[in-house]
Order: C-alpha cells, then structure tokens, then sequence
C-alpha cells in the first residue's frame, strides 16, 4: 500500500515499491530503493513485497540514494513514481503515488475549468458520491497497451464510478456510526445522501480500443502453467482505494501484474469484509501468452454472511486464504481479441 506516515524525525512514505523517509529536520530528503522478493502463494495471484523500513541519515547517504533538494517540505507534490516496461507488442506501464488529499488544496483551483482543477475536485465532479473511500490512490494506474491500437487500464477513477449511490439493503450498525461521523464533520442530513458505503464495485478494467468480447468455453486460463515456477521478468501491485468502513471491517480495491517470459498474469480484486456480517469479493483475472492473439478474462463474484463460515477464524485471516472460501456465486469467461484494422 501506498501511504505516509508522520513520525518524530519525518515523514516514512511508501511509493510503490520505493519507500522514501523525508526528515523534516532538512530541506532534502534521501531514497533508499528496498530488496524486494517473491512468495509463491495460491498460484502466485498473491506475491508478496517486502519494502524495509530506510531510515537513512543524511551523511550516510550516497549520490545514487540523493534525489532533488527541495525547500520544505508540500505534500501535494509527492514524487510519483512511474515504470514502463515492453514485452513484445507489449508496453506495461504502472503509475503509484500518495494517496488523495481529503480536501482542495490548490490555491487556485478552478472547478469550472478542468485543466486548471486539482485532483480532489476532479474526483469529487465526476463521481456522484457525497463521500469517497478513506484512502484513494488517484495517481495508481495500471496499463497494459498493444501496439498502441489498444488498452486495458485500471484506475480508481472509473472503479468508482461503478460504486452505486442508491439506497442499500444492508441496514447494521456500522451506517449508522458512519453516517454520525459524516455529521460531525459539519455536513448537514440532506447533504448526506443514500449511497453504497461499502464502496463496492463490479469494475472489470477500462478498455480502451476496438475490442471484439465474446464469452468462450473453450479457452480458459492455464492455471497449470500458473503454477510453474517460471521466471517472473516483472511484478507489481497497486491499491486503487481504501475503506476501513468506521472500523467496522474493509473495503479494498487491488490489482497485480506479473510478466513472464511466455506471457502475463493479471488479477484485480475488490475484497469487502463487514465485521460479523458479510464477505464479498469480485475477481477479475486478464491471461495471455505472447503466442496467441487474444485475452482470456475470467470475472468471478463470490459472497457468504459470516455466520455460513464453519471456521469463525475466517475473519481475520488474509485476503488470499478467504477468498477461496467463498461460494462462488456468478462466473464469466471471456475472449477478447482486437479487431483488425481495415487496411
């Protein structure tokens, strides 16, 4: 996850795999890039990072580790970190940065022009939601680009606009208490409008192109091959938002990507847990191999109160042991294959 945290001596912020310590102390601050590693777990959808904690004094620091000198310190230009990698016909291209400010920040921000209106209200105009997740991560993007005639991308943006803002059959404690808090930051009943507060999405990606999708049958993804333990030519994984639902459970949207020399792997997945409630978890799986000239998609929604579980452990334990767990209760296999160019 991409966050930052105040401490004593400054500021610990994580920025994709890159976790950088600004001392509030100086007017530059100094990057140490973390070792790194890959677990193998339940077909490898779930590898884990590790980014080690660097506090880095400033006199150990070498010209490699020093970036800018910058004068203070103004959290609404946090370096974004930015990769992009070709495979093939392939450019996979990955953006990760600090999470979205709570309020406008800019000076100058017009909300009526939208070159000169900062990320805050672009959110705020575009997704009718009279609130946003607790943490948003505006700038974490995911694309995977062919040949530059098409693209499959996922943002927080168009997860968002999927969230439903009508009333909600789930009627518990936890809407209540998030209601009251929505109040004490000064709204008013009729500014507090019906919405999902779970948050929860069925986004599939945004696909950007002439695509030709189809359901299929008789090709699905080779979970076999999966399992192999191929070199893995690059990794990542980005949270697109964040809910901790006023402590009352979680709701998370992720995706991951790992590039293999035969093809790649991608898994996006919003996980929803309600404390003592309900589990619900919306899967949705893109595989390719370099070789063929289409995508399978595989889109999985699965769900199941708490009290159905026989282990009552199944709460705290992690995303990955869950989810299997879930009955599965909607499945979709799809091609999707570009259309020719004429010419």
């Amino acid at each position: 996850m991409n966050n930052a945290f105040q401490s004593t001596s400054g500021i610990l912020i994580n920025v994709g795999v890159t976790r950088k310590h600004i001392d509030l102390n100086h007017s530059d601050f100094i990057v140490r890039q973390p070792s790194t590693y890959l677990e193998d777990k339940r077909l490898n959808e779930y590898s884990s990072l590790e980014a080690k904690q660097c506090w880095i004094p400033q006199r150990q620091a070498s010209e490699t580790e020093m970036v800018n000198v910058i004068s203070g310190i103004d959290l609404a230009r946090l370096p974004v970190n930015e990769e992009e990698h070709k495979f093939g016909a392939w450019n996979i291209k990955f953006k990760s940065s600090h999470i979205l400010h709570s309020k406008c920040i800019e000076a100058e921000c017009s909300k009526d022009d939208s070159a000169k209106c900062c990320i805050f209200c672009k959110f705020n105009q575009e997704l009718d939601l009279p609130h946003l997740p607790d943490m948003v991560f505006a700038n974490n993007v995911l694309s995977l680009n062919y040949k530059n005639s098409g693209r499959i991308e996922f943002n927080a943006m168009d997860a968002l606009k999927k969230v439903r803002n009508g009333k909600m059959n789930l009627k518990i404690a936890c809407s209540q208490e998030w209601k009251e808090a929505r109040l004490s930051t000064g709204l008013t009943e009729k500014e507090i409008l019906p919405f999902d507060w779970t948050f929860t999405t069925d986004y599939q990606g945004t696909v950007i192109g002439d695509w030709l999708i189809e359901e299929c049958k008789d090709e699905q993804i080779d979970y076999e091959r999966l399992k192999q333990k191929d070199k893995i030519l690059f990794f990542n994984e980005l949270t697109l938002f964040e809910d901790e639902l006023h402590d009352n459970g979680i709701a998370q949207l992720s995706v991951k990507v790992r590039v293999m020399e035969w093809g790649f792997f991608v898994l996006l997945r919003f996980f929803l847990r309600i404390d003592n409630v309900l589990i619900r978890a919306f899967d949705t799986r893109i595989y390719h191999e370099f070789d063929k000239d289409f995508i399978i998609r595989e889109i999985n929604a699965r769900e199941a109160k708490i009290c159905d579980f026989k282990d009552p452990s199944v709460s705290i334990k992690p995303q990955a042991e869950v989810v299997p767990l879930i009955p599965l209760i909607e499945s979709k296999n799809e091609k999707m294959r570009l259309k020719p160019t004429e010419g």
